[in-house]
């Protein structure tokens, strides 16, 4: 199974959004770009970091038993 097969992130769904802008280290970029290239290359679409980044940010948050716990 190659790599870009394990991203944990699938395919993007079709959301409504709110725009929200954030400073990060350019290390975290670079990362993102390349996140970005993989899963074009898995899913076959091109994508931007700017459309990925919501769904990593909600993968995270609903991933995260603490926060999960704190709704309850």
């Amino acid at each position: 199974m190659s790599t870009t097969k394990k991203l944990r992130l699938g395919p993007l769904p079709k959301t409504e959004s709110v725009k929200l802008t954030f400073v990060c280290p350019a290390g975290l970029k670079a990362d993102l770009d390349r996140y970005a290239a993989l899963h074009a290359q898995a899913y076959g679409e091109p994508v931007d970091v700017t459309t990925l980044i919501p769904h990593m940010l909600e993968k995270f948050i609903t991933g995260d038993r603490g926060f999960r716990k704190s709704k309850q």
